[in-house]
């Protein structure tokens, strides 16, 4: 048996074991070193995981890990609720709407899915459940519209895709995810408010159980939180800091809302905060640390450039090919979380990007459109984990809810596949790279 095949089997055989993504990448791209090569070039795996995360882009991810956390202690999210309600006021369908707006506001300042579904659950659910709408539906649609999040700059998954792909502007892939991120909540919107019409759900409850709160009074309250995405893309264009410093000032601000305007958070919580988000830092640089053994040895092997190469023979069609990979994608963000996907499947996927000659900013965007579509679809879903294990219910419940959000979102993808302008726009109007 091949090298190349010892090393997918024992990647697969892991995984299925049980065995977290991180080692199962790091071991199986041991076995294909001791399979394929010399036993003695096992003595650049700390070479190689060390140079995996020895890059300057990657400080932006711990750091937008931290702006999530923060925002979410400094109780923006339910400032933005009252907001939200305040404009939309009660009527059918109201609280399903302000659920979305919410999740695509906050996706702008965390740049994480999870940490959106868990901020904006917390306030809505309760809320949505006394206006009679069915907790497996509640959390299903949070969970659904946090998935925006992956696509609504600043997204920590985008981030890593301009790591992985040589020569693209993360610039430009945060400026091509802004009207897909937007498409994709808009397609959630439609079926919830149907739905929510037909079943006669009521919305426009405030969430502390007061009487209708008022526009002017609660816009002043979310000012800072609005404010945010306006700091971190504003900088940006302007050329005022570059990606991994607009973390920082992400960091700076929401640590100045927290403490002295909203005074929802003490010094000690900020410091409780950094070693939450240490922890959760700690878990993806790992998986991206053994990510580049098992990349390394792919290489050497050559078992990304013979997967590429089966991949181009299916057929001479790219549109067949690429409807493919998203079905794979799709399975895969199903089960695995976006990082694993980006660093298993962008070996393979880079050559076959290039032959077909697709834009890597456009590719880009189609992947996260995709993986977002699977953190709320079972059986893993992780949006979903975190919204039902909040609403009390269990994940069965909501799958009937999860299909027809996917249905949605995948409208979304499919325009934007048959549209690439749709996400490569902005960026090219304002004069980004586009690879």
């Amino acid at each position: 048996m091949s090298p190349d095949l010892w090393m997918l089997l024992a990647f697969a055989g892991l995984l299925i074991a049980g065995v977290p993504v991180a080692f199962s990448l790091g071991l199986a791209g041991a076995v294909g070193i001791l399979s394929g090569l010399s036993p003695a070039m096992l003595a650049t795996l700390g070479t190689n995981t060390y140079n995996s995360i020895a890059k300057y882009p990657l400080i932006a991810i711990p750091l937008f890990i931290l702006t999530g956390l923060i925002f979410e202690r400094a109780g923006v999210a339910a400032r933005l609720v009252r907001f939200a309600q305040a404009l939309i006021g009660p009527r059918h369908g109201g609280l399903a709407l302000v659920a979305v707006l919410v999740c695509m506001i906050m996706g702008g300042m965390s740049g994480s899915g999870p940490a959106d579904a868990a901020a904006v659950a917390m306030v809505m659910l309760p809320s949505m459940t006394r206006a009679g709408y069915p907790r497996p539906f509640s959390a299903t649609l949070i969970a659904a519209s946090a998935s925006t999040a992956i696509l609504i700059p600043p997204s920590v998954a985008l981030i890593l895709y301009s790591i992985v792909v040589p020569g693209v502007d993360l610039r430009a892939l945060f400026a091509a995810g802004l009207f897909p991120g937007i498409l994709a909540g808009l397609a959630l919107l439609g079926p919830a408010l149907l739905v929510s019409r037909r079943y006669g759900w009521e919305g426009g409850t405030p969430v502390e159980g007061a009487e209708h709160p008022r526009v002017g009074e609660t816009f002043k309250q979310a000012l800072p939180a609005l404010f945010a995405p306006v700091l971190i893309l504003g900088g940006l264009r302007s050329g005022l800091f570059t990606p991994t410093e607009a973390a920082v000032v992400a960091v700076a601000y929401g640590a100045l809302v927290g403490l002295f305007l909203t005074r929802e958070m003490r010094w000690r919580d900020l410091w409780e905060l950094l070693g939450e988000a240490a922890v959760i830092s700690g878990v993806v640089m790992l998986i991206i640390a053994l990510a580049g053994i098992f990349a390394w040895a792919g290489t050497m092997l050559g078992t990304f450039r013979h997967l590429a190469e089966w991949i181009v023979g299916l057929s001479d069609s790219g549109p067949l090919l690429l409807v493919l990979i998203m079905l794979a994608v799709l399975v895969a963000g199903m089960l695995l979380d976006a990082i694993s996907i980006y660093l298993i499947m962008m070996p393979i996927l880079i050559p076959v990007m290039q032959h077909f000659g697709w834009n890597p900013v456009w590719f880009g965007i189609l992947l996260a459109m995709n993986i977002a579509i699977g953190q709320f679809t079972p059986p893993v879903a992780v949006n979903l984990m975190v919204t039902t294990e909040v609403a009390k219910v269990r994940l069965e419940q909501t799958v009937g809810w999860a299909l027809l959000f996917v249905a949605a979102m995948a409208s979304a993808l499919v325009l934007v596949a048959v549209f690439p302008e749709i996400a490569l726009w902005l960026p090219r109007v304002l004069g980004y790279n586009l690879g």
